[in-house]
């Protein structure tokens, strides 16, 4: 087939039938088409030559050019598309590097082999082109949700039309054992939309918590106007899911708006997530309250909330700890995932059992180390003194409090505790001493004798290694793998060491080494303050 003017024309009427029935640009068919019949024309005049088709958008008359790019004399390979200098002063007068010689050369005769070629070129551009447009379509739809019809299922996962192509809801996305036939309609939410090398995939999900709080956001026109919002989401799919929500105006119940008059609201969105129980939780940003929410219907006697180690523990009566575990776990596994926090239930009985233990050892400790008797040294424990370092140095009033205790008595006392307490740092330098510890680290301000012996024992012996200590190999800390919390014990963690404290000790010790220039330290401080204060004003805002 030769490029005629009795088919050029055809050309432009081919190139919009194709992108009107794909939807999609004509100029992206007509591109296509340039593409293929440069290639053909490569088959025919040379591989190695360079050359272009312009298609011309209104005549549809397709121009065949070569073109020739002027190069260093070092840097030329292709002897057919490149030439250098000297070379082309044969067609152009003072020529540069980069410039082009381009000549028009015969259009080509497209054989069999050369028309198929030509189509697959086209083929494949229309099948990208396609793709490009459902990807620029679908990817800012992630994060909503999507009402489509069923095509097929395959192997557990359904495969749903979408309009412009395909979506998968694997079968670990289904809400139990949800079965679908062709052409049934789903409701389902954009969890990713991801560009793959064959094609946009289309990921959908009806057990993620997101398309609660989207099906909620549907159903509850205060939730999708801003009145009320969606705080945390759990779910166990199909089964039961809890629900945290808050209201900012005072005069609407965000707990009564979700649930809807006589519970239509809700109910329109059970039925949907085939009658998984929802439990409506009103938010606070007091977490212990928000925790005695969150484990309705079960009542709750105490809360002890470690906001460093992100645990809280929950007492409750007897009676009322298989509803706050609720049934396998369930209520309180919820619970831990609406909050965040590891959740500990203990019944009131075995908190009471806890706090004797803990009686009993410091008791025995005052015993053993003050030389007390038993009814003395349990009166210290019932006035909140849990070491010997708290009857050491607090204030002499803060023991007079205790009943029967006076000066002298309280003098006696804290002498005991001093040197109770200087006895043991005394040890623990000499066995720090014997596993080599340095003058450098000893002498190092805010490290006790004890400090010192703990960090001997794991091997830290001089100021150089403890510069070269991470915070939270100090001060320890928690990691999240999978969604499992696990905890990083800290070497001085006994101790009491903060986080903050390990960092800056950490810092102190690299300074003192001239490994950190101090002022590099106040011009981050000065950035870092700087920062939160372009955060607040902006809040302000």
């Amino acid at each position: 087939m030769a490029i005629t003017s009795a088919n050029q024309l055809e050309l432009l009427q081919t190139a919009e039938a194709v992108a009107r029935e794909k939807m999609i640009d004509p100029n992206l068919v007509v591109e296509a088409m340039e593409e293929s019949l440069a290639r053909a024309a490569k088959s025919r005049y040379g591989a190695e030559m360079d050359i272009r088709v312009a298609i011309d958008r209104k005549t549809g008359k397709a121009t065949f050019t070569r073109v020739r790019t002027v190069v260093e004399d070092e840097e030329l390979e292709n002897y057919q598309a490149e030439f250098t200098v000297d070379q082309a002063k044969q067609y152009m007068e003072n020529p540069e590097i980069g410039q082009q010689l381009i000549e028009e050369v015969p259009p080509v005769e497209l054989g069999r082999i050369a028309a198929q070629s030509a189509k697959q070129v086209i083929l494949q551009k229309v099948r990208e082109a396609e793709r490009d447009k459902q990807y620029e379509e679908f990817k800012d739809r992630a994060g909503t949700i999507i009402n489509a019809a069923v095509k097929r299922e395959e192997y557990g996962n359904v495969i749903v039309d979408v309009g412009a192509g395909e979506a998968i809801l694997r079968r670990n996305e289904k809400i139990g054992r949800e079965a679908y036939r062709p052409n049934d309609r789903i409701r389902c939410y954009i969890k990713d939309v991801r560009r793959e090398v064959r094609g946009p995939q289309i990921f959908l999900s009806r057990t993620a918590p997101e398309f609660m709080a989207e099906l909620f956001k549907m159903e509850v026109p205060e939730i999708y106007e801003g009145i009320i919002e969606i705080k945390a989401v759990a779910r166990d799919p199909g089964s039961r899911a809890k629900i945290a929500v808050i209201s900012y105006d005072g005069s609407i119940d965000p707990v009564g708006a979700c649930v809807g008059m006589r519970g239509s609201r809700v109910q329109a969105v059970v039925n949907e997530l085939q009658g998984e129980k929802i439990d409506i939780i009103p938010w606070n940003e007091d977490m212990p309250t928000f925790l005695v929410n969150a484990l309705q219907p079960a009542e709750v006697s105490k809360v002890v909330l470690d906001e460093e180690a992100g645990k809280i523990e929950v007492v409750v009566p007897e009676e009322q700890l298989s509803l706050a575990i609720g049934r396998r776990g369930q209520n309180v596994r919820l619970a831990s995932q609406l909050t965040g926090l590891d959740i500990d239930i203990l019944t009131e009985e075995e908190e009471s059992k806890r706090r004797q233990a803990e009686f009993e050892v410091r008791t025995k400790l005052f015993m053993d180390a003050l030389d007390l008797d038993e009814f003395f040294a349990q009166l210290l424990v019932s006035e909140g003194f849990t070491n010997l370092e708290e009857v050491a140095y607090v204030e002499v009033e803060e023991l007079l409090v205790i009943e029967g205790v006076d000066e002298a008595t309280a003098g006696e006392l804290q002498a005991r505790a001093r040197d109770h307490l200087e006895a043991i740092n005394n040890k623990a330098m000499e066995n720090a001493r014997a596993l080599g510890v340095e003058d450098s680290l000893v002498n190092f301000e805010g490290l006790t004798p004890l400090m010192v012996e703990a960090l001997a024992k794991d091997g830290v012996k001089t100021l150089e290694d403890f510069a070269t200590c991470a915070d939270w190999e100090l001060a320890g800390g928690w990691t999240t793998v999978d969604g499992e919390r696990s905890k990083d014990d800290g070497v001085l963690e006994p101790f009491d060491v903060s986080l903050e404290e390990a960092q800056d000790m950490v810092m102190t010790a690299r300074v003192m080494l001239g490994w950190v220039d101090p002022a590099d330290l106040v011009s981050d401080e000065e950035d870092a303050d700087a920062d939160e204060n372009a955060e607040t004003a902006e809040a302000g805002a």
